[in-house]
């Protein structure tokens, strides 16, 4: 033992410091427990927080993805339904517009019809009027003839046009002055079938549109027995290459050419092949 273990003031330091040591071992582990149990306390503890908090966001997150689902459903909702109310009315719109286009040919059709009407009444009473003048003329001249009229001029018939026959050749007689155009059916110029035709449509007799056809329209008579309104040709009967109309008195008009248009000529001016009779 040493020499100084019986002083009281030596001993007591070293069991001061051995309490002081056990002591602060037994606090430091009942902290570290405390420590350790405090986390895991407070480990327990936030775990359900943190559950509590996630799912509120997982349900706002689905709640937003179904609420725009639906904007998106319902936006395409309205698009098909203006896209079908277009689609409506474009079908509409089109049945319409078809509705008006026949409603307009058929208007039009009937416009023409009794355009075509008018102007053949108008070309009747003319050609009407032209007769009674021609007659009265006839009446006032009756013998009378073309000074160089030829024995073809001099044979022929002078009696009056009457009827139809009148109307043809007032129709014809109207024409004169007017020019000469190949393939000219009026009612300002005319190639010599054309002008031929248009004169018995007036009185409702419908001729071949060619002289090749005319010439074989009627009845073939004799140079010497013509009467007005008998149909002239120039070469053979179904191949002649020219026409015109007799119009009493060793006269005739027809489209010549283009230099003289429509004349009223004699016989003798342009001897014709021969002649037929169509009314």
């Amino acid at each position: 033992m040493s020499h100084t273990a019986h002083i009281r003031s030596h001993r007591k330091p070293r069991r001061s410091a051995s309490t002081i040591a056990m002591r602060a071992g037994v606090a430091g582990g009942v902290l570290s427990t405390l420590a350790v149990a405090g986390a895991s306390g407070s480990a327990n503890a936030a775990e359900p927080v943190t559950q509590t908090l996630e799912l509120p966001t997982l349900t706002a997150d689905l709640a937003a993805q179904v609420a725009q689902s639906a904007d998106v459903t319902q936006q395409a909702a309205a698009s098909y339904e203006l896209q079908a109310e277009r689609d409506a009315a474009a079908a509409k719109a089109a049945k319409e517009a078809k509705a008006d286009l026949a409603e307009a040919k058929k208007k039009a059709a009937e416009e023409k019809k009794q355009a075509a009407e008018a102007a053949r009444k108008a070309a009747a009473e003319r050609a009407s009027r032209s007769a009674e003048r021609a007659t009265l003329s006839a009446s006032a001249d009756t013998g009378s003839s073309d000074s160089s009229g030829s024995s073809a001029g001099s044979s022929t018939s002078t009696s009056t046009a009457t009827g139809s026959a009148a109307a043809v050749v007032a129709f014809v007689q109207s024409q004169v002055g007017d020019a000469y155009v190949s393939g000219g059916t009026g009612p300002n110029s005319w190639d010599c079938s054309g002008l031929v035709q248009a004169a018995f449509k007036s009185v409702g007799v419908d001729l071949p549109r060619v002289s090749q056809s005319q010439s074989t329209a009627g009845t073939q008579v004799g140079l010497s027995n013509l009467q007005p309104g008998d149909i002239l040709y120039w070469g053979g009967a179904g191949s002649a290459y020219h026409v015109g109309v007799y119009v009493g008195d060793g006269m005739f008009v027809g489209a010549q050419n283009s230099s003289t248009g429509v004349v009223k000529a004699s016989l003798d001016y342009d001897p014709p092949s021969g002649a037929v009779r169509v009314l």
